[in-house]
């Protein structure tokens, strides 16, 4: 039974990183095209959109901390 449950482990912490990247890349595919179209119009607002880029970044570290409390939880 011990290695099913390395392996569920395994999938999991997995998956969580893995879709948090996926949706990560999506997130700023979309929003990387609108900044750059932005910064090109009005380059002053390059710090505002350098934070809005920053912000999906958040779906990665939520994933890994995840990955992290499967890991030390289960």
């Amino acid at each position: 039974m011990e290695g099913l449950e390395i392996l569920g482990k395994a999938l999991g912490m997995g998956l969580a990183i893995g879709l948090g990247a996926i949706g990560t890349g999506i997130a700023q595919g979309g929003i990387g095209a609108a900044a750059a179209g932005a910064i090109a119009e009005k380059p002053e607002l390059m710090g505002r959109m350098l934070f809005i880029l920053v912000i999906p970044e958040l779906l990665v570290i939520l994933g890994f901390a995840m990955a992290l409390i499967i890991f030390s939880v289960l």
